[in-house]
């Protein structure tokens, strides 16, 4: 029997062929389209990692994304087995509102002579040079977008605005093989669409990076100063619990000392004794106005008195205050006033606290030798320079010497006395002035703190009416009242009402005390005051709204109302006489400004005695 063979006919062998070469060459153009864009993502994804490790800038990084898909474009084409014509890739970029884009990246040419290629604009039948700083006219690229082959492809952000476009120019095509000229084409087409499509998911990336980054450093900028906020915070909460407790020491201590049973000192040394208890109450004092002071100063609200001032006289006073603490340290107190100074426009009070504060923290770091006041003029400007033998301080401790609760490390290590606060108002309370403060200093050879102020002022600029109380005298007026001054006193708190009924009584006048409202209520139906002393804070009310409510009844209409309350911000005052009050004075109770006030408001005879 004869048998045949189960192999192929021959010439479906060969007809096959064709498909089979076919088929392995896509399959190459496939390898090599994904090939070159996973190198691609791979540069872009470098860029993105490093954005991310380090703080980019944006303009550099996007101009690395930018160049790294043109190069890498231009890589894949000319390393390619599959013979695609030459090319070169360029992105131009363009501007919200313009109508025209700029060539900013061009791919290198793959060899030393080659000469720059263009891109044909079919429909206008006209050719564009692709090469840097090209102008390329916006209608051209939207044409380039649309025509076929495609020759431009869209860039946008990541709100969808076009930025700009990713273009690729290719020489004449000379080939008599249609296919494969059209499959390079398609290929081409492929590896530039999806490459533009990388560079556009890039740079939304790389916008979020950056967004992230900025939100980054600004917490961590935050965290930084909270951190530092927090340790001045605590070094100042220290500082100032040492300054409350020493001063409270002595107040607590000596007034003991004087109640103690069996203890009757002479006349002499309880003069001593309430002499340190008064000076132990400033020190407290001057330490919460310093902490007033600056927070008024940084919410904008410390009020300005401007005056001409006596500038001698008033640096006179100043070193007579400080004499006494120089002499127990045993220095020399020196002033030099050039004889053209005379007088200058400031607030006398702001420019005396700036004075004490330069030169008690001078006597505070100076163990032996002189510190000295020398004033002098300078174009239109006064220097107040205030100097020392002392320690000195270092060039990093200058740096930070005037914010706030800045203290000297060999400060608070040697217990010197202080919150950090004095320099910091000083500067700010010049700076109010339209003057400055300057520092000079070097270790172990003494500092020279200098404060600059402007001569002339605008009168009324910044001026605040202030306590009304403070033009009157700081005496008490000498008077002998009649029977009928009587002074109404409502006060919640008992040390602070003794105080004020033993003052004004030792002055003569008839003062009721009462510690609430209702008490108040119910005195006024048997009392006719001249006056009304009135505190703010009761147990069963609130001072200024009571004060309203005697302001609607007729018989008490025009009685004079004087407040004391412990509110001393700006603003305070006004919201005070806004109630109705007549007058007002904070505490703790300036008791010769007091007197001052009730004097004014009694309408007592002005006959003296001695």
């Amino acid at each position: 029997m004869q048998q045949y063979s189960s192999l192929p006919d021959q010439n479906s062998l060969i007809d096959a062929t064709p498909k089979l070469l076919t088929t392995i060459e896509q399959l190459r153009a496939q390898l090599w389209l994904e090939s070159s864009l996973n190198q691609l993502q791979s540069r872009l994804n470098d860029y993105l990692v490093s954005a991310c490790n380090t703080v980019p800038q944006a303009g550099a990084t996007q101009a690395e994304i930018f160049q790294a898909v043109v190069n890498e474009i231009n890589s894949a084409v000319h390393s390619s087995n599959l013979a695609l014509t030459d090319c070169a890739v360029g992105i131009a970029l363009f501007q919200p509102q313009e109508t025209v884009a700029t060539v900013c990246y061009v791919s290198s040419s793959p060899s030393p002579n080659s000469q720059p290629l263009f891109v044909e604009v079919l429909t206008a039948k006209k050719k564009l040079l692709l090469r840097l700083q090209e102008i390329i006219k916006l209608e051209d690229l939207q044409q380039l977008e649309h025509q076929q082959p495609q020759s431009a492809w869209q860039l946008a952000d990541d709100s969808g605005n076009v930025i700009g476009w990713l273009i690729i120019a290719t020489a004449s095509l000379s080939c008599d093989r249609e296919s494969p000229i059209k499959s390079q084409a398609q290929l081409r087409s492929q590896l530039m669409a999806r490459s533009a499509k990388y560079c556009t998911t890039a740079l939304v990336q790389l916008r979020h990076i950056l967004s992230w980054s900025q939100r980054y450093q600004q917490l961590s900028n935050s965290n930084q100063e909270l951190e530092r906020t927090n340790q001045l915070k605590n070094q100042f909460l220290a500082n100032t619990s040492h300054e409350i407790r020493t001063p409270l020491s002595s107040i607590i201590g000596f007034t003991h000392l004087l109640l103690a049973p069996g203890y009757e000192p002479t006349r002499e040394r309880q003069q001593e004794y309430l002499n340190i208890i008064q000076s132990s109450g400033k020190h407290l004092l001057a330490l919460i106005n310093d902490i007033l002071d600056l927070s008024k100063i940084e919410a904008n609200q410390l009020e300005v008195q401007w005056e001409i001032i006596d500038v001698p006289l008033l640096c006179s006073n100043v070193l007579a205050l400080v004499k006494e603490k120089a002499a127990n340290k045993g220095l020399k107190l020196c002033l030099e006033l050039e004889p053209d100074i005379k007088t200058l426009v400031a607030d006398p009070l702001r420019l005396k606290q700036m004075l004490l504060n330069l030169i008690f923290n001078a006597l505070k770091f100076t163990s032996e030798g002189s510190v000295g006041l020398r004033v002098a003029p300078k174009g239109v400007f006064v220097h107040f320079t205030v100097w020392d033998t002392g320690s000195g301080i270092s060039q990093e401790d200058q740096v930070q010497l005037f914010e706030p609760y800045f203290q000297i490390a060999k400060a608070v290590a040697g217990s010197v006395e202080g919150t950090g606060l004095g320099l910091a108002v000083t500067q700010k309370l010049a700076q109010i002035h339209g003057g400055s403060v300057k520092v000079e200093s070097e270790v172990n050879r003494g500092s020279r703190f200098t404060l600059v102020l402007p001569f002339k002022q605008e009168l009324g600029v910044g001026e605040d009416e202030g306590d009304e109380g403070a033009k009157f005298p700081s005496f008490p007026l000498h008077f002998t009242p009649s029977s009928s001054v009587e002074i109404l006193l409502v006060e919640n708190d008992l040390p602070n009402a003794d105080l004020m009924q033993i003052y004004l009584r030792k002055l003569g006048y008839q003062v009721t005390w009462v510690k609430n409202a209702a008490e108040m209520w119910e005195t006024l139906t048997v009392l006719e005051p001249v006056v009304i002393l009135m505190d703010v804070c009761l147990t069963d009310g609130n001072g200024l709204s009571l004060v309203q409510q005697l302001r609607e009844h007729e018989q008490y209409r025009t009685i004079p109302v004087i407040v004391q309350t412990a509110m001393a911000m700006k603003g305070d005052r006004e919201t005070c006489l806004a109630a109705g009050v007549n007058d007002y004075i904070s505490k703790p109770i300036d008791l010769p400004l007091l007197a001052s006030l009730v004097a004014k408001y009694s309408k007592p005879p002005t006959s003296l005695d001695g």
